[in-house]
């Protein structure tokens, strides 16, 4: 396991290096100063204020059908929003969208814990785990007694991204936990029955939401589900979501500032192209990345495959001798932050946000610095 060091080597990294935002974490991520000012202009008419009312309803609704523009939505594909983030979705989805057995594609961290929900609840079948190795993902595989079929559309701890496609021959739901790839990476909704994720990657706002894209199959599920008289807990009953978001509101109190900066980030988004031009702007950091790693004499790209790198968490690995815990404290002590690996992963490494807010130019400022910090290590 990588031990992190409190103390950085006394490396001044040199001004006309520095990217203009020193911000690359994968969560929580950057927010555009220009949202935070907008925050702060409405913040004496908006914040503090009720949920239940026309202000911050509008806001809602706003970011309801932004969403909708944003993914080009097929009819009858509802977008619903819910307090507790994408852990407490998963738990949501046992009750609500999982109707005896679920199948898991797991290849990190993040792709295991539904697995683990799924498998934890007393009233669901065994769930089937599909597992690949850290820096790959695995396929999914139709099969008769799945009716719901669990996909991660990117892995936040290893920068492994997969294409969303619905599995050859499955008559089951497909729920893709987008919670790191969402607004970054290209999805056909039509190929999804449940597309979730969270504002503080993509959407560059804060956590405690989620977010959930259903289509009619997946409405219908639950509404099933819901008539066969399963208990669920209110909180995580996704027919109340479903009830509550129709009014643009959730069940219970959420923060105004969140729902704020997430709605300012998808209409910024919308305004620039949509999904065609957040796809490509993540495109280019990463080819930005990827392509000073591979040409480095010290720096490797984590993932092998160049077609699952991925365009919205990059990992790196650092040779043996470049003490990656040391680069990144030594990038913090700059102004650089956030560019440790997932702790659990336990690589000599680097991982790098490259969310739409993340500037490209911003990436190949920061890889300048990378070399040069190790150059300075190293000297």
């Amino acid at each position: 396991m990588i031990a992190y060091v409190t103390d950085a080597p006394d490396i001044r990294i040199p001004a006309n290096l520095l990217p203009t935002d020193g911000r690359f974490g994968s969560g929580p991520s950057k927010i555009r100063p220009e949202a935070v000012a907008a925050l702060a202009e409405s913040a004496s008419t908006y914040l503090g204020t009720s949920h239940r009312q026309k202000t911050v309803k509008s806001v809602v609704g706003s970011l309801r059908a932004g969403l909708r523009d944003l993914f080009s939505l097929p009819e009858g594909y509802e977008v619903v929003l819910g307090n507790g983030g994408t852990t407490c979705f998963w738990d949501a989805a046992t009750f609500c969208l999982v109707e005896r057995k679920s199948q898991h594609l797991s290849f990190g961290e993040f792709s295991s814990k539904f697995a683990a929900a799924a498998a934890a609840a007393p009233h669901l079948d065994d769930p089937e785990v599909i597992t690949s190795p850290a820096g790959t993902h695995p396929t999914a595989v139709a099969r008769d007694d799945v009716d719901l079929y669990a996909l991660t559309h990117n892995e936040t701890s290893t920068g492994v991204m997969m294409p969303i496609t619905r599995p050859a021959g499955a008559s089951g739901l497909v729920a893709v936990d987008a919670t790191s790839g969402a607004g970054g990476l290209p999805v056909d909704a039509a190929d999804v029955d449940a597309y979730y994720f969270a504002p503080q990657k993509c959407f560059a706002s804060d956590g405690g939401l989620w977010v959930a894209v259903l289509s009619p199959a997946a409405l219908e599920r639950v509404a099933a589900l819901k008539a066969s008289g399963r208990w669920v807990p209110a909180f995580l009953d996704l027919s109340i979501a479903i009830d509550n978001s129709r009014l643009d509101q959730t069940y219970n109190t959420p923060a105004l500032a969140t729902l704020y900066l997430f709605d300012q980030q998808v209409r910024w988004m919308n305004e620039q192209g949509g999904l065609a031009f957040t796809t490509e702007r993540c495109a280019r950091s990463a080819e930005v990345l990827y392509t000073w790693a591979e040409s480095s004499d010290f720096a490797t790209p984590f993932v092998a495959n160049p077609e699952e790198r991925s365009r919205v968490v990059g990992t790196v690995d650092l040779a043996d001798g470049v003490d990656a815990k040391a680069v990144a404290a030594t990038l913090r002590a700059n102004g650089i932050v956030d560019t440790e690996p997932y702790r659990k992963l336990g690589r000599n490494q680097l991982r790098i946000a490259m969310f739409p807010a993340v500037e490209p130019d911003d990436v190949a400022a920061l890889c300048a610095c990378i070399t040069h910090v190790v150059g300075a290590l190293a000297s």
